[in-house]
């Protein structure tokens, strides 16, 4: 059968790879280039480039290339049937998430753990600049506060500007909060009540899950694919079974799996929710740092019934010390809005209009672009370093935004044991167990690639890497 040309460049440039003429993390020849040397068109280079990519042999950086992917085994599949979907149950993390943050805080840690933004690439100079103009301009906004107005004007607009590539929500809807987090603890209040069950990823941020367990709710884990989030047809199967009075997803860019939901499968779980009368509690503070070209689309962009709570902030590209989120309500505007006045009354307005601000014009678009770069870079580098140094058993994710990896080891190995271990050597990750309501993920483990790489970092994973290869060699318990 003959092949086609694409299909031989994609052939011989995987043959290279396979010689390690190009090693993991090196960088192919530009699209130009290649069609230039094999003389070919560039309609064929990327057929070929895009087949090898469906090969698993190379990925594509935002505006850095092609380059040569990391040996490691991939996450397989976690889809999900009936039989997998278990009973809801109360959630009980706080105390071993405190305790784990408390050693990860001990002085002279290589930090790999708490999923901060990266100091260095925030633009902490332009946003002093921004609050020395604000204050300025409208000190009384630095006196100012209202019991009833919690929302600024200039950046609700600004909301609203940032909120036209997907639709075009009522400014009604929109209430200001102190915080993503508080936006989703109000949004919980508000469409739920203590014993009632929150359909969540599997697995999810361990903030969400301390959330529900705050308030008295239990959790129902959806199994959940390492690249496309969680299964449509088994949350179908618990809104048919009756048993989730509300969900709480982060669709784009999930923590700490990286994924990000396809388009059709937001379409289908925004008639889904719609159909069963549920509500949807949308974490999208990570959507303007996923890395394609296009920034996907919030599920509340395929929302007409006012069933999706949007919560976002600019957090993570801007700055965490604002401590301004927001939350596009839907028909639950009105008792957001009450809960958040009488929970922590109106968020600062002055901080409101320096983000405002400073989301005028280009600076913004400028700012996550040069984000996202960079994160994409540190994800595979931190990857690379990960194949090199773990055992081969281990699987890696994927991420398609943000900044964290999720590393899922040999059955035997106990993440919180690792923990306790890489603490005396100065290594702070995150254990898998804080990412489940029941405690799954015993042998995972999730490591912050937002800092920049340096010896410090590269030996915390070389050492993090033979401490993992010590508890691989220990066999696996019997079962009983």
């Amino acid at each position: 059968m003959q092949t086609h040309l694409y299909e031989q460049l994609a052939d011989e440039l995987g043959a290279h790879i396979a010689a390690r003429v190009f090693a993991p993390g090196d960088r192919l020849p530009s699209i130009r280039h290649l069609a230039q040397q094999k003389r070919l068109s560039v309609s064929t280079v990327l057929q070929a480039l895009r087949l090898m990519e469906d090969r698993g042999l190379i990925e594509a950086r935002p505006q850095a290339g092609y380059y040569v992917r990391h040996r490691a085994r991939l996450l397989s599949s976690v889809m999900a049937d009936a039989e997998q979907l278990k009973e809801p149950e109360y959630v009980g993390i706080t105390s071993l998430l405190m305790r784990v943050l408390k050693e990860n805080e001990a002085p002279g840690m290589v930090h790999l753990g708490s999923a901060w933004p990266p100091d260095e690439l925030l633009p902490i100079k332009r946003v002093q600049k921004t609050v020395a103009a604000v204050a300025r301009r409208e000190p009384a906004l630095l006196a100012r506060v209202s019991c009833f107005e919690t929302n600024e004007p200039a950046f609700v607009r600004q909301i609203m500007r940032r909120a036209l590539d997907w639709g075009r929500p009522d400014p009604a809807e929109i209430v200001v909060t102190s915080s993503c987090t508080e936006a989703i603890s109000l949004c919980l209040r508000a469409v739920a009540k203590p014993g009632d069950t929150i359909a969540i990823e599997s697995a999810t941020y361990f903030v969400l899950l301390q959330l529900i367990e705050s308030l008295g709710m239990k959790a129902l884990e959806i199994p959940t694919h390492p690249k496309t989030g969680p299964s449509i047809d088994a949350l179908e199967l618990a809104f048919n079974a009756g048993l989730v009075q509300a969900c709480l997803f982060v669709p784009n860019a999930n923590n700490p799996l990286g994924c990000v939901m396809p388009e059709e499968n937001k379409k289908r779980l925004a008639a889904l929710l719609s159909q069963h009368d549920v509500p949807l509690i949308e974490d999208d503070i990570y959507r303007d740092l996923c890395f394609a070209a296009e920034r996907p689309w919030p599920i509340k962009a395929y929302d007409s019934t006012g069933h999706v709570l949007l919560c976002s902030s600019f957090s993570k590209a801007v700055t965490p010390a604002s401590r301004v989120g927001y939350v596009v309500a839907g028909r639950w505007a009105q008792e957001v809005t009450l809960l958040k006045m009488v929970s922590s009354g109106a968020t600062s307005q002055f901080f409101q209009a320096v983000l405002a601000d400073f989301l005028t014009g280009s600076s913004y678009e400028l700012q996550v672009r040069k984000m996202r770069r960079a994160l994409a870079q540190r994800i595979c580098r931190m990857s690379d370093a990960v194949a090199a140094s773990f055992p081969h058993e281990c699987s890696i994710s994927e991420p398609q935004g943000g900044f964290v990896l999720w590393v899922q080891m040999p059955a035997q190995v106990d993440a919180l044991m690792l923990h306790r271990q890489a603490v005396g050597q100065g290594i702070a990750f995150m254990p898998g167990q804080l990412f489940s309501a029941s405690g799954k993920f015993s042998n995972c483990l999730r490591l912050n690639c937002g800092n920049p790489w340096s010896p410090a970092v590269e030996s915390a994973i070389a050492r993090l890497g033979a401490l993992v290869h010590r508890a691989s060699a220990t066999p696996a318990p019997r079962a009983a």
